[in-house]
């Protein structure tokens, strides 16, 4: 993995904490979510009529992600309802990164040294320390249910989107229409259920911020995915948990422990584990 592709990644990591920091934050997780999920249709519907459409290739692979990314999105306002930020993100995006380099390596043939496999284990095991003790109380133990949910989901999206992206010959085009068809989908679901969010217009404001920032961040996770192997990029774009467990400190002052500050220090050392090897 080169540097440019690593920075870009870890830099797309700290965009996604961010973008969840609103969906905690609001009163009504629900209208914020499916106000983030259209901001990111908006924003990806402006510039996709300047790109290449993807090759048809890859629009199955392009149709089983946005029902997937929608079920992510509703699983993450539900997981946010009753668990921390400090606990339910590190669950979601933890999980995921072992997933996907278990898979990966068959559906790909993608080929892991020792040292990466050691990286994507540390992060694993830092993220699993991270939660323990969380499934001690029924409260928590619900919110970490879903958030466990939600983190195979993630894995599942982003081994077909893996695919999609590289069939797409348009890795740009190929996420605008993802965010797209998955804003518009998300709204539906949720509007055509029992639920009747209220999407006043500061929360619509706050979720074209959001749209924009989950655009972004995942389609650069999507063109490193074209530029590196699938393994190491998943497993680096989930250090967003550390920027997630200081956001969570900084704005809602969760507690945050001497158990996740160390194992923080874990996915770090998987991080650089990446990088180096």
């Amino acid at each position: 993995m080169s540097f440019g592709v690593f920075a870009a990644v870890l830099a797309a990591a700290l965009v996604h904490a961010g973008w969840n920091v609103l969906i905690k934050g609001a009163t009504d997780k629900l209208a914020m979510t499916v106000s983030v999920a259209i901001g990111a249709a908006l924003v990806s519907a402006v510039i996709l009529p300047f790109q290449p459409m993807p090759a048809p290739e890859s629009w199955p692979f392009l149709g089983a992600s946005v029902l997937l990314q929608s079920v992510y999105f509703l699983l993450i306002a539900r997981a946010y309802r009753v668990v921390d930020m400090s606990l339910a993100y590190p669950l979601m995006r933890g999980a995921a990164p072992l997933v996907v380099a278990l898979v990966g390596a068959t559906v790909f043939g993608e080929t892991l040294r020792g040292g990466q496999w050691m990286a994507i284990g540390l992060i694993s095991a830092g993220i699993g320390a991270l939660a323990l003790g969380a499934f001690r109380q029924p409260l928590a133990a619900a919110g970490a249910a879903t958030a466990l949910c939600n983190a195979m989901v993630i894995a599942s999206y982003t081994l077909v989107d893996a695919s999609g992206v590289r069939l797409s010959g348009a890795p740009v085009a190929y996420a605008l229409l993802l965010a797209t068809l998955t804003g518009f989908v998300t709204a539906g679901v949720v509007f055509a259920g029992r639920a009747r969010p209220r999407l006043e217009m500061r929360t619509l404001g706050l979720g074209l911020v959001g749209g924009a920032a989950t655009t972004l961040s995942y389609g650069v996770a999507l063109w490193a995915m074209t530029r590196a192997a699938v393994a190491p990029v998943a497993a680096l774009r989930e250090t967003s948990i550390i920027f997630a467990l200081a956001l969570s400190r900084l704005v809602f002052g969760e507690s945050i422990g001497g158990r996740r500050v160390a194992a923080a220090m874990l996915v770090m050392a998987g991080v650089a584990g990446l990088r180096l090897f």
